[in-house]
């Protein structure tokens, strides 16, 4: 009887710790599959480690809310996957942006120097960053009825 309840117990903790543990890559989803919605795949290519995780913000299209405090759609972070990291949004079909970037020390933070980014980071149509930020109009793009998948080149300052 002793024997058995230690069974028991041992395994409600393994279900526990599995529970707790980040999700895979394939799992990372945001929003619910249904009626009217889309799936958005999102992967992140050039992914230069597996240390921390890597953000994927979705934005909806309004220019004034993208990477504005506040202004997401929607957030997918998962157990970075090196050289490629994906994840999905269920999403209404129109026009989007997304923004991603690789928290490798998983603070939940986008380190950076005054000018200089610390951690990897990329936009949807792999929009440039020449000189700051790029418009919305350059990251923007559409997911059909049938869903989407989109790839997004990190981008790495050292």
């Amino acid at each position: 009887m002793r024997v058995h309840r230690l069974v028991v117990m041992l395994g409600g903790f393994a279900a526990i710790a599995l529970a707790t543990q980040p999700a895979r890559a394939a799992d990372a989803c945001d929003g619910v599959a249904g009626t009217g919605k889309a799936k958005l795949t999102v992967v992140a290519e050039g992914v230069r480690s597996a240390a921390g995780e890597v953000a994927f913000t979705l934005y909806d299209d309004d220019k004034s809310r993208f990477l504005a405090k506040g202004g997401k759609a929607g957030r997918v972070r998962t157990a970075s996957i090196a050289p490629r990291t994906s994840a999905c949004f269920w999403v209404t079909p129109g026009h989007y942006a997304v923004a991603i970037y690789h928290d490798e020390n998983g603070d939940r933070k986008f380190n950076r120097t005054l000018t200089t980014p610390k951690e990897g980071f990329g936009f949807s149509n792999d929009a440039p960053t020449t000189f700051g930020l790029p418009s919305f109009a350059k990251v923007r793009f559409v997911v059909p009825e049938g869903g989407t998948t989109i790839r997004i080149r990190m981008r790495y300052a050292r």
